[in-house]
Order: structure tokens, then sequence, then C-alpha cells
């Protein structure tokens, strides 16, 4: 049996559709790992990942690559590792650099299906959302997932029309000041976090997050290839 098999079992062939999507996704951590893993899995041929960091201890109850034999580790080149040891067909380019406004136009040089943005930096996101806007590239983006241990409920909605959300009240801030009139796809949770001396996260949080985001970027790729017909 083939080792997409089973996914082709669920959406025919449109898992060839899949192993023909060039997506970006920018940041592997939390929210970033487990979509990599997902996207590795469901087969997407073509995977451009940006991150500039390095595995820590603190990584380790959330963070998907994140193994004691990874630690130290770049995290792209232990994504790529990975990739190739669940799927040798996948085409991953690995970018170890910090993405921002002052060289967002070289970092994203190609042509994607689809850019998924995971970091974050509301500066960073800012940049993103507006260079996608400004090319047309579709886009979803992850608010936050951190202080929150309760059942989780994400949504999928306009950043405009997020709530309860610290990390999307932010973005919106700096979206309005820069003119920025569109729309733009955002996971979040209206959960209420809790109150914490510091950030912190539990590892279904982020996994949760992820599932959300994968599903949307996979259905709208199905349906977009279906209408270019």
């Amino acid at each position: 049996m083939d080792k997409t098999n089973r996914t082709e079992l669920v959406i025919g062939k449109n898992t060839e559709k899949l192993n023909k999507a060039h997506i970006a996704l920018l940041g592997i951590g939390g929210v970033g790992g487990f979509i990599f893993e997902m996207l590795v899995r469901l087969g997407v041929g073509k995977i451009t990942i940006i991150d500039f960091d390095i595995f820590e201890e603190s990584n380790l109850n959330r963070q998907i690559l994140a193994l004691t034999s990874t630690l130290g580790k770049n995290k792209v080149e232990v994504a790529v590792n990975r990739a190739k040891d669940i799927n040798k067909k996948v085409e991953i380019t690995a970018k170890n650099i910090k993405i921002s406004a002052e060289n967002i136009e070289e970092v994203l040089n190609e042509k994607y299906d689809y850019v998924i943005d995971a970091i974050d930096d509301v500066k960073a996101k800012v940049a993103v959302i507006l260079f996608c806007s400004k090319t047309n590239t579709p886009i979803i983006t992850s608010m936050g997932t951190g202080n929150r241990y309760k059942m989780p409920h994400f949504e999928v909605a306009d950043i405009f029309k997020t709530s309860n959300d610290g990390l999307a009240r932010k973005i919106r801030s700096e979206l309005r000041k820069c003119g920025f009139q569109g729309k733009v796809n955002a996971v979040y949770t209206k959960d209420v976090p809790e109150k914490t001396e510091a950030l912190g996260s539990v590892v279904y949080y982020p996994l949760m997050c992820a599932g959300v985001i994968v599903s949307v970027v996979v259905n709208k790729l199905i349906e977009t290839k279906e209408n270019c017909k």
C-alpha cells in the first residue's frame, strides 16, 4: 500500500494537487512544527521553511521537532532531516534566517500557492501580511496559543473580526497604521488566557491551532486547483 493511500481514500485524486503545491511555512516552532509535520505527511510536494532559531530545552514540552537529540541544532536543519525520513519525495527549501520587512522580498522570492505564517514577532507578521497582499499570495496566520489549558476552541476569521487575542489586537493596530484595508484569514481562540508570571504553553493548544490551519490550506488548495481547470 502506497504511503499516501490512506489519505487518497478520503480526498481521492486531490492528493495529486497537494503533490504539485508549493507552500511557504514561516516559523517551525510550536504551531509551525506541527504544521510542517502535517504538510509532509499529506504529501505536499514542495515546502519552503523559514526560521532562524535553534532548539532549546524549553521547547521540549510542546514542539514536535524538539527532541533531546536535536537540542542546540538549527530548526530548519532538523526539519529537513525529519521530512526526508517520512517522505523522500518531498522537496524542502530551508532558509535559516529571521524574516523582516527589510528582507522579505529577498526571502519570499518565489511563487507560492500558499503562505502560512506561524511566527510570533508582530512586526514580522505585519510585514508578511502586507507583502502577501501586495503580491496577491494567499496567506493564513496563526494567533496566540499560550497560557491556556482548557478544551481548545479555534476559529478562522478575518483578523479584524477576531476577539480576546492580544497578538491579533497588536497586529490589527499596526495594519491600520499602514492603511491596510484588506482581509487576512487568522486562526485564533476566544479562550481566556491564564494569568501567569511568564508565557507558558501546553502541547495540545499549538497542535490544535496547527490542525485548523492545515485543514484550511488543504481545502483551499483543492478548491482553487479545481476551479482552475
